[in-house]
């Protein structure tokens, strides 16, 4: 198990009552993992594949967009520090929703915007936030917002890319 795997599953394991799901989809998943691995409240991040309906994908594959994955970030967040809202105006900031399938240089559905929800409850706020959301934008807005399927780790030098590798951008 990647190490950063095990420190996600061993905060989680020790703060059951305290820790909730987020996934969000915006673009690479380097720049959007650092930006809520540094956010208040938010105890562990993890960057991966879902939305898709290939087991086990790995960069290889989803980078030939057809299994129909996003990257995405799973973090996990204690609710008492930064709500789910919160967590939905920094996503709304961190990229721009009004692309299809694609974020700057990168193309493809593997770039696209999403919020993948863990409940009915993420559901109902994720739609809300995206309709108050588009006020600040000339085009319509394109993000998917799906329930959570399977979230696949990305490999592990994947994961808190940037930090190793400070001098990369994304």
């Amino acid at each position: 198990m990647p190490r950063s795997m095990a420190l996600l599953n061993g905060w989680a394991a020790s703060n059951p009552l305290a820790v909730s799901v987020a996934i969000f989809a915006a673009g690479c998943f380097w720049g959007v993992e650092e930006r809520f691995r540094t956010t208040p409240g938010v105890q562990a991040t993890a960057v991966g594949y879902v939305g898709g309906d290939f087991p086990h994908p790995t960069y290889h594959d989803v980078c030939q967009g057809v299994t129909g994955h996003a990257e995405a970030v799973r973090l996990h967040f204690d609710p008492a520090q930064i709500s789910f809202s919160q967590l939905l105006d920094l996503f709304w900031t961190l990229h721009d929703p009004t692309q299809l399938n694609r974020q700057g240089p990168d193309i493809g559905s593997q770039y696209r915007s999403a919020v993948f929800c863990q409940d009915e409850e993420q559901l109902q706020t994720a739609l809300a936030s995206r309709r108050a959301a588009q006020t600040r934008f000339s085009r319509p807005i394109v993000t998917q917002i799906l329930p959570a399927g399977s979230f696949w780790l990305a490999e592990d030098y994947h994961q808190q890319y940037l930090v190793k590798n400070p001098h990369r951008l994304c």
